[in-house]
């Protein structure tokens, strides 16, 4: 999703997971949303550099959901270098597939720790030229 217009974290979350909820039958807009929400209670998904990974566990399913999005101007997010948030990578995964949430988590941050890769992003005008961004740096 490209150029969000919240304007507010929990506001974000609830974005993320409306996205989520609409890709997948079995949780909806509101399980999802708790799931992130035991997470950011135990610390910030803000990793610095105007991003998060906000992420949760389900309880069952079978395949993990990744949504993308940027925000049409930065969110304070109680991020570890203080500074607001504009890309996020929102992350529900199964319980029973932890070592592909850690797995999913590094490949993610390994795409957004490049500078030209976030750059870009920030800069797409549409979801499909968003998608083909990561898709073509995976």
């Amino acid at each position: 999703m490209c150029a969000v217009p919240a304007t507010s974290k929990k506001k974000m979350l609830e974005t993320l997971c409306e996205k989520a909820a609409a890709s997948n039958t079995h949780y909806n807009t509101y399980q999802l949303l708790e799931s992130l929400l035991v997470r950011e209670k135990m610390g910030s998904t803000g990793i610095g550099n105007g991003i998060a990974i906000p992420h949760g566990r389900l309880p069952h399913g079978e395949q993990v959901i990744a949504i993308v999005a940027t925000s049409a101007n930065p969110i304070a997010f109680d991020a570890i270098d203080n500074r607001p948030v504009d890309i996020f990578i929102a992350l529900f995964v199964p319980e029973e597939h932890c070592q592909q949430h850690l797995s999913t988590l590094q490949s993610i941050a390994k795409i957004f720790s490049n500078k030209q890769v976030c750059k870009q992003a920030r800069k797409c005008q549409s979801n499909a030229e968003l998608y083909q961004l990561i898709k073509d740096n995976c």
